[in-house]
């Protein structure tokens, strides 16, 4: 049977497992490469929370199968934005509050957005103050 780099097993045959490479070889895509443009965030909504973090949200969640309210409504100053939460503050009162975008409806905000289009495109030119 043929030698093998560490990690790897031959085929009876002495052919390599399907989809299996060596190190050291180089592995090549026919099919058309995406190259990300560094510095860029993409159009999701964490990334757009993101640019416009300390502006006030008005952020309309719904809960279901909840017995004491079925839909809910905070209004704060936003301070942190991820995959799967958003992190507004009442600078009222200094409460927090940790939501899941999983009950996610809309947010609204009293003023303009900072929003760059992806690859390069530069502040939306259709925003209207």
């Amino acid at each position: 049977m043929p030698a093998m780099p560490s990690g790897m097993v031959a085929m009876p045959n002495g052919s390599m497992p399907m989809g299996a490479m060596p190190s050291g070889m180089p592995i090549t895509n026919t099919a058309a490469t995406f190259i990300p443009v560094p510095g860029r965030e993409e159009s999701y909504v964490e990334n757009i929370l993101r640019m416009n973090l300390g502006k006030v949200a008005t952020i309309y969640m719904t809960y279901e199968n909840n017995s004491e309210w079925n839909a809910k409504i905070f209004k704060g100053v936003l301070e942190a934005a991820g995959r799967d939460h958003i992190i507004i503050s009442d600078p009222a009162t200094g409460m927090r509050f940790l939501l899941l975008t999983l009950n996610l409806d809309y947010i609204t905000f009293d003023e303009p957005l900072v929003y760059n289009l992806p690859f390069g495109q530069g502040v939306n030119p259709g925003m209207r103050r």
